[in-house]
């Protein structure tokens, strides 16, 4: 096929794309995924649920990705990072957790609402643009195959895929097991939730050719204590990961005071 005919297939393609987006939106007219009031775009919000997102902003912890109030400097850290340091490098994060952003993340891990999931990994992208440029290969935290069959999808390994398009970097969702199923995270304590996740995690010996020596970006929805984060990427740096860094679409900011779950 010549050029020019590759240009006219592009265009008829792309022009039947806009169409069935049009039928589609006069048919079922996008809505707030928040609120559910009619905005202009799919996968995204109405200007009121927007203003109620608090998004995470430079400047940052470097290790946490928690805000700083003032601009202390590339590469600062905070005092909680400094310590107790995580076992992941650098953690970055779209959102702060509050009501608003946890109907955003329930809407996709529990109603299956892939749009949802669609607006996550845009502002997910925004906020770890740096993260995502420098990693070699893209892992979503695992579901114990038992919760996977509840919920019929992993939001993390959605969340990663969309990334990986987006930047075209590599996208595996086989490196890391969950071996056992473990209770919810949700409304343990930071200790609880260590004990929790112990030993859960493991590096299939079959995949850690795909992280030995690489830059690794683990992948989930929200942060909280960091307890699976920290234990994921502590079996992969024992594996042989060269860094580890972490992007969630929204932080608990203060995760030692009980949060919405």
């Amino acid at each position: 096929m010549d050029e020019a005919a590759a240009q006219s297939t592009y265009s008829v393609r792309a022009w039947g794309r806009r169409f069935g987006r049009q039928v589609i939106d006069f048919l079922a007219p996008p809505k707030c995924l928040v609120c559910h009031d009619a905005v202009l775009e799919p996968a995204s919000l109405c200007l009121s649920c927007w203003a109620n997102l608090k998004l995470i902003d430079a400047p940052v912890c470097n290790v946490l990705g928690i805000p700083f109030a003032y601009d202390q400097g590339e590469g600062a850290i905070s005092p909680a990072a400094l310590a107790e340091p995580p076992t992941w490098d650098r953690a970055r994060a779209a959102v702060a957790y509050d009501e608003a952003s946890r109907r955003i993340v329930h809407a996709l891990k529990y109603r299956d609402t892939m749009e949802a999931g669609l607006l996550m990994a845009r502002l997910m992208a925004r906020a770890g643009q740096p993260l995502i440029g420098e990693a070699d290969v893209i892992i979503p935290v695992p579901l114990h195959r038992f919760r996977l069959w509840g919920r019929r999808f992993n939001q993390a390994a959605f969340l990663s895929q969309q990334i990986s398009r987006q930047f075209g970097k590599a996208y595996r969702s086989d490196v890391l097991k969950r071996n056992r199923a473990t209770r919810s995270q949700v409304g343990l304590s930071s200790d609880e939730r260590r004990k929790n996740v112990a030993k859960v995690f493991q590096v299939m010996p079959e995949a850690v050719g795909h992280i030995a020596g690489r830059r690794v970006l683990l992948v989930d929805d929200v942060l909280t204590t960091g307890a699976t984060a920290g234990s994921c990427a502590a079996v992969m740096k024992k594996s042989g990961a060269a860094h580890v860094d972490v992007l969630t679409f929204a932080l608990v900011l203060e995760p030692k005071r009980p949060h919405i779950g």
